[in-house]
């Protein structure tokens, strides 16, 4: 096993104090920023932190704790101008020695989305990403942006719209007539 590590953030579990926390912070520089927004397909990515600690669980596990900042820009889903959004999220990851892989290739996430395998270096960079990632929003929107209604037919027909499309909308206005005994 080779003692250079894959990143500059790596930490090696071999070296690692098993009586004491290992602190970290993370702020990447304007190039990685960058690097990580293309990644994450956002248009810009700013003030991103990464602070925590790596804590031994026993002799052979740890569990890393941090606390993620950052202020993403994303087009809006409906009028592609752009959102911020302020992320700030607290991160929880256990590495476990005797960790199991399911044995199906699409099995259902387990209840402990936060444990993975223990290898030989913890990247507190790679988990910032991973946790940027999951806090993300998916579908940003802009102040007052709404979708509207789309109205598609062939030429010559009459339009189907949304609520044409609900087979018992018409139901309760139909009810209300046969009710009514002016009509």
């Amino acid at each position: 096993m080779s003692r250079t590590p894959p990143t500059s953030t790596a930490l090696r579990v071999a070296d690692l104090p098993q009586n004491a926390d290992t602190p970290f912070s993370l702020r990447p520089d304007a190039d990685r920023l960058r690097q990580i927004a293309d990644e994450l397909g956002l248009t810009t990515l700013r003030k991103l932190s990464f602070e925590g600690k790596l804590t031994a669980l026993g002799k052979t596990d740890w569990r890393l704790e941090g606390r993620l900042g950052a202020t993403v820009v994303q087009p809006c889903v409906v009028t592609l101008e752009p959102v911020m959004t302020r992320i700030d999220a607290n991160v929880t990851r256990l590495f476990v020695k005797d960790y199991i892989e399911p044995e199906e290739p699409e099995a259902e996430m387990p209840e402990d989305d936060a444990s993975e395998r223990l290898g030989t270096w913890i990247d507190p960079a790679v988990v910032m990403i991973e946790a940027l990632a999951l806090e993300v929003p998916e579908y940003p929107r802009a102040a007052g942006a709404e979708l509207g209604q789309a109205v598609y037919t062939e030429p010559g027909a009459a339009p189907m719209t949304d609520e044409d499309a609900r087979p018992f909308a018409g139901l309760a206005q139909l009810r209300e007539k046969l009710e009514d005994p002016k009509d």
